[in-house]
């Protein structure tokens, strides 16, 4: 349910920009972040199916779940504010904001490693020894983008981090070799 009222604030956010396109001045690298987060949010939903192998869901477990799914609703709702009077743009407010999105998007990142681990050693060892490069990875960019403002720093971030995160989706859970 929290999974998808994220997907919501993300779909009423992209509905907005179409239904008022001169109302709020696009941002690419902001559209590219709503992109990620779409792809990253029902990547998520797809994998805690691979929770039904844990045989004792515990009170904890649903506990951190709940906590996690916020985290993914929080990083949505980051993405579209109530409110854009106090910006110039979206790519304006997003860079104001990329300490609390990074911050939180690092803190996912954290999670996800509890949430392998609740998978167990099978799952983890499917994921091979790219799964801890890529969360240590992206952590540390995430700390770097939380203080970096350079656009071109986070140009190639935003546009790298979803081409990854595309890959990652496709060779672990689709149908690439």
């Amino acid at each position: 349910m929290i999974l998808g009222l994220g997907v919501a604030r993300l779909l009423n956010g992209v509905a907005g920009l179409v239904q008022h396109p001169k109302t709020e001045r696009l941002s690419w690298l902001h559209l590219c972040w709503v992109t990620y987060m779409l792809v990253s949010v029902t990547a998520f939903w797809w994998w805690e199916f691979e929770l039904a192998e844990v045989s004792a869901l515990t009170f904890e477990t649903y506990a951190f779940l709940i906590a996690y799914t916020a985290m993914q609703f929080l990083l949505c709702s980051l993405l579209f504010p109530t409110d854009m009077s106090e910006y110039a743009s979206f790519q304006d407010y997003f860079m104001s904001r990329r300490a609390w999105f990074f911050g939180l998007l690092a803190a996912t990142y954290a999670m996800d490693v509890i949430d392998t681990r609740l998978k167990g050693a099978r799952y983890l060892a499917h994921l091979g020894m790219e799964y801890p490069i890529r969360i240590v990875a992206l952590t540390a960019l995430c700390v770097i983008a939380g203080f970096v403002r350079d656009r071109r720093f986070h140009a190639v971030f935003a546009a790298g981090g979803l081409a990854y995160l595309i890959s990652y989706i496709l060779r672990f859970y689709g149908s690439l070799p």
